[in-house]
């Protein structure tokens, strides 16, 4: 279930301790020169979608720019600072527990959101406001990212090509696939970086002059449904799992009081 496409009333009817909410996000940020801008949050949006689909879980509307400065030398590429980031997302979690959604997956297809959601996440926890987990995609399948594609690259290489030639074929420039792994980086290996077991890099373009990172061209219908048919399977799991657990399984344990000194 969408929540915007319903009323008050139906959702006052539907909603309530236990519901778990799917909040997709993502980006809006350079993705080299075969994928648009908005990737993430496509992918995002698409997997909370099915899941919402095919689970009891609630989908809440998108957010679609993320902590992306790592790709601001690209035209287009916006970002909010992490911060800013964490409250915003930390307030729309907070907002959905007044409503009675006290548990909640933060459907993230951004790598640079990490970090953020998972302190996000643990406010919420402390506080015992909401359980609140971030869930990344491929990392719920690297098993058959591995399987699918020989040389995956973190950013703009063949898993996000092939989650958006599944949910917006129209948007992958096809014509550019050879461009983006040739002018991009294709091993991470490859790069120069890395020095001395420094990370000597802060922003994307260091590493990867068009920004894209593995080999795109190997991306075909069939694995590109594959990958979004098992990643949605994943994502329905932890939603029917987080929905079955009691309030015990999920908020923080009791203060551990002192031991009886036993004599």
């Amino acid at each position: 279930m969408y929540l915007a496409d319903h009323t008050w009333p139906e959702l006052g009817d539907a909603l309530s301790p236990g519901s778990v909410a799917l909040v997709p996000l993502g980006s809006t940020e350079q993705h080299g020169p075969h994928l648009p801008l908005a990737t993430d949050h496509l992918i995002a949006e698409g997997l909370a979608t099915a899941a919402a689909d095919r689970s009891d879980a609630f989908r809440t509307p998108t957010i679609n720019v993320g902590v992306s400065p790592h790709h601001r030398q690209f035209p287009g590429t916006m970002w909010v600072d992490p911060p800013e980031f964490r409250d915003y997302v930390e307030s729309f979690a907070r907002n959905l527990s007044y409503h009675g959604i006290d548990r909640v997956v933060f459907v993230n297809a951004h790598g640079g959101n990490v970090q953020h959601l998972r302190e996000v996440g643990r406010r919420l926890h402390e506080d015992e406001v909401a359980y609140a987990v971030e869930w990344m995609w491929d990392e719920s399948i690297p098993e058959l990212v591995d399987e699918l594609f020989e040389r995956n690259g973190p950013h703009a290489g063949p898993k996000e090509t092939a989650m958006v030639t599944h949910l917006a074929p129209e948007l992958v420039r096809e014509d550019r696939l050879e461009d983006a792994r040739d002018g991009g980086l294709v091993d991470l290996e490859d790069a120069d970086t890395m020095v001395h077991g420094a990370r000597t890099f802060y922003d994307a373009v260091d590493n990867s002059p068009n920004g894209a990172f593995g080999d795109p061209t190997d991306v075909t219908p069939e694995k590109s449904e594959r990958l979004f048919e098992a990643a949605t399977d994943q994502l329905v799991q932890l939603a029917e799992w987080i929905g079955d657990r009691d309030d015990e399984e999920l908020f923080p344990e009791p203060r551990v009081e002192r031991e009886e000194t036993r004599g």
